[in-house]
């Protein structure tokens, strides 16, 4: 029986392990995304200068569903930490998945960022 405890274990491994050849940089920051049962977080990250250039969450003031930990809320985020990168000017980033499956709410973000005109 694979508990929670080994479920993180794991996806901190796979996250490490793509971590090792994901960056961002001055022109093309980092997409980070973190899931809990409730809610979802995304930061678009500088690692050159180890800056967060925006950031978008369901528990920010501005989020306005009442449930938070659906595809809809995550697709919700997505849009929002898309506009507020392209206010601060950055049209194109690197996606890191967070050691995450590429599905469900991670996948519903990246669709919501990619049809508010965040490339990656």
């Amino acid at each position: 029986m694979i508990t929670k405890q080994d479920k993180n274990a794991v996806r901190k491994k796979r996250h490490a392990r793509v971590r090792r050849n994901l960056f961002g940089t001055d022109a093309r920051p980092r997409l980070n995304v973190y899931r809990s049962n409730k809610h979802i977080y995304a930061q678009v990250i500088d690692d050159i200068n180890g800056v967060t250039v925006a950031s978008a969450s369901t528990v920010d003031k501005d989020f306005d569903l009442e449930t938070t930990g659906n595809v809809e809320a995550a697709k919700k985020v997505g849009e929002l930490v898309a506009k507020r990168a392209i206010d601060n000017g950055f049209k194109s980033v690197v996606f890191d998945r967070g050691g995450y499956l590429y599905h469900g709410r991670i996948k519903a973000l990246a669709e919501g960022a990619r049809e508010s005109g965040l490339e990656f």
